[in-house]
């Protein structure tokens, strides 16, 4: 306590926030900043530098500087001890300390006041009393605005909700539009084909007839002439193959040569974004494979699956057993991560990177590495940049293994004893992070 009245309010000051330090964090350079400050900080550069020199810490999360945050909470309580005792002043009129309160008045009194004039009758209590009324006047005021900003938290994640549920049913409807549609075209072309066909086959037929005719005609004008020389008896009429309609060709596996058409238009990614955890930042393309990082443009609930520090988003399915793989463009990103985070972690604090087994790249330093909870990162030198990584996990085998998919080569696999549900995450700070499909139509003619 001595020594923290020793020591003036700029030397407890945050050189970013320039307030009482909280949670002070001690870097690498010897400088000390709020954990909060710091995060933001980081998040608005892009790079992990010290907001004083510009240094770069070589730890994402630095130690908490005890000392420095005890001699803060020592200072706060001596200056809260010191404005309680300048509080306490004498009366103006009487020169008598003022130990009472005046309800009527709402003022402090002295005794002498209490017992004058002007304030006789009127009802009085102890001023440390009064003191405590306010102190839970304030509490029950902080309470008040709390269930208030919960109850505005509501009312805005009930209007998302709604919002949601209607964006999203708008894409169902486009969804089924498209195979409508596609339907539609398929039901036009088939029926113009067997049109086609029939009128082909029609034309035949009536030319057919029409030579038919006149060979009938012919025979008749010869059976007439001939009728008692029958020499040579005429052949038969050809019969002409091939002019029924060829009704095998347009129904035969009908169901399966649309579909077969449809696997043209139709791709699957095994891991599928989910918008209700993705950072306020973080925008989704309508496929829910796409995320980029830009400007807030509308209003998102807080709600407790969201993150709101860092620009993640995870995918929408957890995994607690077998193996799973997923494939990342992420060429165009200056900065990205991608890997697997445990379920029960908070997606509110700055803790997230504690649960979480990932592969980061950073331009700004030009360095890739691996970080995993507990341990040291480790830093990685691929030969060339990377463009698309494949993450696969082996949850049983306790493996996450990360694969360069231009080059075929192996880039790192973490070990380690998964026991709970860990979710894909994947976090992008500049421009969009997309996952890829796994198969297409050329790929499912190639296993059929």
């Amino acid at each position: 306590m001595a020594a923290a009245n020793l020591l003036s309010e700029e030397e407890f000051s945050c050189p970013v926030c320039c307030d009482i330090f909280r949670d002070p964090v001690l870097l690498s350079c010897s400088h000390s900043v709020c954990r909060t400050c710091l995060q933001q900080f980081w998040e608005t550069k892009g790079s992990q530098e010290c907001p004083v020199c510009r240094r770069r810490s070589s730890k994402s999360d630095p130690p908490c500087n005890r000392a420095l945050k005890n001699l803060c909470e020592a200072f706060l309580e001596s200056r809260s001890q010191r404005a309680s005792a300048e509080f306490e002043v004498l009366c103006s009129l009487h020169n008598e300390k003022l130990k009472l309160f005046c309800l009527e008045d709402q003022q402090p009194v002295c005794v002498v006041c209490n017992l004058s004039k002007a304030h006789k009758n009127h009802n009085c209590c102890p001023i440390d009393e009064a003191n405590k009324l306010k102190t839970s006047l304030e509490r029950l005021q902080q309470n008040l605005k709390a269930l208030e900003e919960v109850k505005q938290t509501c009312d805005e994640t009930a209007a998302h909700i709604k919002c949601q549920a209607q964006h999203t049913e708008r894409q169902i409807k486009e969804e089924f539009e498209k195979l409508h549609q596609f339907l539609r075209d398929e039901e036009s072309a088939r029926i113009a084909a067997l049109k086609e066909e029939e009128e082909q086959k029609s034309h035949m037929m009536r030319r057919k007839i029409e030579e038919m005719n006149g060979e009938i005609e012919s025979l008749s004008d010869q059976i007439r002439n001939l009728q008692k020389e029958m020499e040579h008896t005429p052949k038969e009429p050809e019969k002409v193959s091939a002019l029924l309609i060829n009704v095998a060709k347009h129904l035969s596996s009908l169901k399966f040569r649309v579909w077969e058409n449809m696997q043209k238009i139709l791709q699957y990614t095994p891991v599928t974004l989910d918008p209700n955890t993705a950072h306020p930042h973080l925008h989704l393309s309508d496929d829910l494979t796409t995320a980029e990082c830009r400007p807030q443009t509308s209003l998102l609930p807080d709600n407790p699956e969201r993150f709101e520090v860092y620009p993640c988003v995870l995918g929408s399915e957890g995994f607690n057993s077998g193996t799973h793989c997923w494939d990342v463009d992420v060429g165009g990103s200056e900065y990205w991560a991608l890997g697997v985070i445990r379920e029960s972690e908070s997606r509110k604090g700055s803790s997230v990177w504690d649960s979480v087994w990932s592969l980061h790249y950073s331009k700004s330093s030009n360095e890739y590495w691996i970080s995993c909870p507990g341990q040291a990162d480790h830093v990685l030198t691929p030969t060339e940049k990377l463009q698309r990584v494949r993450v696969q996990l082996d949850w049983d085998r306790g493996k996450v293994t990360f694969t360069d998919l231009i080059t075929s080569s192996h880039l790192h696999t973490i070990t380690h004893t998964f026991t709970d549900t860990v979710f894909p995450i994947i976090y992008s700070y500049s421009s969009p992070v997309r996952l890829l499909p796994s198969w297409s139509s050329s790929s499912l003619h190639s296993t059929l």
